[in-house]
């Protein structure tokens, strides 16, 4: 197939498409959308995204008017008020107390921090795997956690799934692929976002990795 004649959201997708099912098929993953661990487990899963989208949402301001960037910095999309919410209700109200990120979260946010200040289109590979995973398996995992732990229904401890401000995700993820499909680089550069992406993928792996070590399940 013609890569030219190839919209650019199909060449990301189907090249992280392996790396994607590992992050989903990780242990530490099925067994919290199983149910086998408990809400220690998942709050501090829950932490470690906060790490992630407080590196990857503080700074966007300097990235508005890039044309490569700027697109994809869409308020309706932030995650880390609604984090901090979840957290607050997970850990109480001095839940910053004590918070540490794993290595893996500091390689990570590290990484994203890099391309926040550096690189836009590293930026975008980010954002990408991050919201549309949100908009998609994020909405799985939060129905497991409010039948598993009692969370009221889109309610605190999973504000983070919830997006009041995009009333069709479906339709909001078809824009998505559209600025994909339209961003503001060549082919090489295309490419080079690719690989970013691949690699945002290995960051959540190795967390979700981490994690399982942290709650091992008993044989």
């Amino acid at each position: 197939m013609d890569a030219t004649a190839t919209p650019f959201s199909t060449l990301i997708r189907t090249a992280s498409h392996e790396q994607h099912t590992v992050a989903n098929n990780s242990n530490f993953m099925s067994d919290l959308l199983g149910g086998r661990h408990g809400v220690d487990a998942y709050t501090r899963y829950t932490e470690q995204l906060w790490f992630v989208y407080r590196a990857l949402e503080e700074g966007t301001e300097a990235l508005r008017q890039d044309p490569v960037a700027g697109p994809f910095i869409q308020p309706e999309l932030a995650r880390a008020p609604q984090l901090e919410r979840d957290l607050a209700h997970l850990r109480g109200a001095d839940w910053r107390t004590g918070l540490e990120p794993l290595a893996s979260t500091v390689a990570y946010t590290t990484r994203v921090q890099e391309c926040v200040r550096t690189w836009p289109g590293g930026f975008v590979a980010h954002h990408y795997t991050r919201y549309l995973g949100d908009l998609s398996g994020g909405q799985v995992l939060r129905d497991r956690a409010e039948r598993t732990w009692g969370f009221d229904r889109k309610g605190d401890g999973v504000r983070f799934y919830v997006f009041e401000e995009i009333s069709n995700p479906a339709a909001y993820k078809r824009s998505y692929r559209e600025l994909l499909d339209s961003v503001a680089a060549d082919d090489l550069e295309k490419q080079r976002i690719i690989d970013e992406c691949k690699r945002a993928f290995d960051f959540n792996v190795a967390v979700l990795n981490e994690l399982s070590d942290q709650f091992p399940l008993s044989a």
